[in-house]
């Protein structure tokens, strides 16, 4: 039996995932709550939110994110990368400043507008 809280939303609830018996969550407010259970245990995922370069005169980096779930142990991979790019102004929500991140299928993007 593993003891986790939930992070899916504000509520923050207090789980027990049975490991033996097929990953049954317990403490669960909403069924969100369940899938984090379980998935925290088998494949634990996180998006990633940062900053890159960029290549303006209105700002000197852009804020991004990763545009869904990344396994949690490619996180310092993706720092990585991050650290080698610079993106060139102007930039919109949404933009993709890194396609297919590590191959795994997730792109980083740009979450704020900035001019050139």
């Amino acid at each position: 039996m593993t003891d986790l809280i939930c992070i899916v939303c504000p509520k923050g609830c207090h789980l027990k995932v049975d490991e033996e018996n097929g990953y049954k969550v317990t403490g669960n407010g909403c069924p969100r709550g369940a899938v984090y259970g379980e998935k925290e245990l088998v494949n634990p995922t996180r998006v990633i939110t940062s900053t890159v370069r960029v290549d303006a005169k209105t700002a000197r980096r852009v804020p991004i994110k990763t545009n869904g779930d990344i396994p949690k142990g490619k996180i310092y991979d993706i720092m990585d990368e991050l650290t080698k790019v610079t993106a060139k102004a102007p930039v919109n929500v949404g933009d993709v400043i890194i396609k297919d991140v590590l191959g795994l299928g997730v792109d980083i993007v740009a979450t704020k507008k900035v001019t050139a």
